[in-house]
């Protein structure tokens, strides 16, 4: 039995969001960062105006909600080192001080609005653990460079 994430459109969507949306965008979390913020807060849908125009609503918002799931999922299986070092690429694009932004993803939790619906609880809790101990290593590592400077 196929399911809707299979289904051809859905499969055609996808490939091409990847291979001409996030293939340009260097880190898993940096990816992550992006799919969460075409989905809405308050309905959970997603917007993307270019594929709004070119494929049906259904068919974007599971293309979309795949994507996000599988690139949350690359990345609690990666190793704790490479997660660490993909978490320090992403943040390092931000504007402002890599301290700064580590400091408001701890303090407000960011990373947690960026876990796309449906994961199990079981992935939710390692993707945040790990998030969290990460966020904490690479916290001191800026304060030690801080220091330095």
């Amino acid at each position: 039995m196929r399911s809707w994430a299979d289904s051809p459109g859905v499969a055609k969507v996808t490939k091409d969001f990847c291979e001409r949306t996030l293939a340009h965008i260097p880190a898993e979390f940096g990816k992550l960062v992006y799919l969460s913020t075409l989905r809405d807060f308050g309905s959970g849908r997603y917007r993307h105006a270019g594929l709004e125009a070119l494929h049906p609503d259904c068919v974007l918002q599971r293309s979309l909600l795949r994507v996000h799931r599988e690139v949350c999922m690359r990345i609690t299986e990666l190793p704790l080192e490479q997660q660490a070092a993909d978490l320090s690429l992403c943040l390092r694009a931000f504007e402002g001080e890599v301290g700064e932004t580590i400091r408001l993803w701890r303090a407000l939790s960011l990373y947690v609005a960026m876990l796309p619906e449906g994961l199990p609880p079981y992935v939710q809790k390692l993707f945040c653990s790990n998030v969290e101990a990460l966020l904490a290593i690479l916290a001191e590592d800026a304060a030690r460079v801080t220091q330095a400077a």
